[in-house]
């Protein structure tokens, strides 16, 4: 079993949901984002979502793009990402750790060389935002040589078909986009997205962890309720940017939703 199953499967064993913190690689600094992974995981990540920053991140809303955009500004490009889970895995072989971002960054690398050098650095999965799964092909075997991930999203607006094409496919978990939409919008209907959580987990071999949206300790404990877990971004980023100790603030902002999560 993978880090990402052992994790899931401890959770339903306990009854608990997951909880799935982002934030982008090299910001609010290149020197705290491994400090940062460590607090999130101390403070009750159950797996980390690590973003790869990139110049034109279409899925994602103000919040996200800056950070990125700071992160680049900084030299934060795909290795110093790996560089980074390297760093982390010296003190933490436990926490599964997914990258979460753009095909334009590995594709330049290359399917083979780039799942290799993940898995050598630590990276459990990679869900790339732009990479259909009907054109996934070359990935999704290179990613299953190494023992890496793929995964993969689905939303309000996945057809039966379609849905029916990524619970087949999906490894990890499936990541659930909660509305139509960019990441960090202000519309969540939580109604809306259980109803439809409820039907995908009911035919998904894999955990469904929802997303986009999520900002607090009463939003994410309404989305574990039909979920296997939740992703908490724009939220946590918005909290780092600009923190006097954002190695304390990442801490201090996710026990609140732990504890809203095992309430």
């Amino acid at each position: 079993m993978t880090r990402i199953d052992t994790r899931f499967a401890r959770l339903k064993a306990q009854g608990r949901k997951a909880l799935v913190p982002f934030f982008t690689a090299g910001d609010p600094s290149l020197e705290a984002t491994v400090p940062v992974m460590h607090a999130l995981a101390a403070a009750g990540a159950d797996v980390i979502e690590l973003g790869v920053p990139f110049s034109d991140p279409m899925a994602d809303g103000p919040t996200i793009q800056r950070s990125s955009e700071r992160a680049l500004a900084r030299g934060a490009g795909l290795g110093f990402v790996l560089d980074s889970v390297r760093a982390f895995r010296r003190d933490d072989a436990d926490t599964p750790v997914v990258l979460m971002g753009y095909l334009n960054p590995i594709e330049i690398r290359g399917a083979q060389r780039f799942a290799r050098e993940a898995v050598e650095a630590g990276v459990d999965g990679v869900l790339l935002v732009d990479l259909p799964p009907e054109e996934a092909g070359e990935f999704r075997q290179a990613f299953a040589e190494h023992g890496l991930a793929l995964i993969l999203l689905a939303s309000p607006t996945t057809t039966d078909d379609r849905l029916d094409l990524l619970c087949g496919q999906a490894s990890g978990y499936l990541y659930y986009v909660s509305f139509a939409g960019v990441t960090g919008a202000d519309h969540l209907d939580t109604a809306a997205a259980t109803g439809r959580l409820e039907a995908i987990r009911a035919r998904s071999r894999v955990p469904v962890a929802a997303g986009f949206g999520i900002k607090d300790a009463a939003s994410a404990k309404a989305m574990a309720a039909q979920a296997d877990g939740v992703v908490v971004g724009s939220a946590l980023v918005a909290a780092l940017d600009g923190a006097a100790d954002p190695v304390a603030r990442a801490g201090e902002f996710l026990r609140e939703l732990r504890q809203a999560l095992d309430a």
